[in-house]
């Protein structure tokens, strides 16, 4: 990991913060948060990249979650794109890709499922 993108991370995250008056997560564990289009629970991580993206809460077999959309957080808490894996492996998937506030994920049955679960409970 180079330098510059541990610094874009972090002033992307303090950045955030001072935007939404919310503390910058620690990195070294999942920050419990709430969405703010949608309400649902999901824990923000840091990625490889320094940055952080929503991971959902429990895990899905890895083959019917799309390549590229396939997460794993690591012991340190850092979250990890799979991209491919083996069929009989699990993953997380990001909220970003089944928050109803944005539109229906297409492709995979189980991500527009989770998609509309939270569309559902959404006021």
């Amino acid at each position: 990991m180079l330098v510059g993108d541990v610094l874009a991370g972090m002033t992307a995250a303090v950045t955030h913060a001072a935007r939404t008056g919310r503390a910058v997560p620690d990195a070294r564990s999942s920050s419990p948060a709430t969405c703010g289009a949608c309400g649902a629970g999901a824990a923000w991580h840091r990625t490889v990249r320094g940055r952080w993206v929503m991971i959902e809460p429990g895990e899905l077999p890895a083959r019917v979650v799309p390549a590229g959309r396939r997460w794993r957080v690591a012991g340190d808490g850092t979250a990890v794109n799979l991209g491919p894996a083996v069929p009989s492996d699990t993953c997380r998937v990001s909220h970003f890709d089944v928050c109803p506030g944005r539109p229906a994920p297409t492709g995979s049955p189980v991500l527009l499922a989770l998609w509309r679960g939270h569309a559902r409970r959404v006021p």
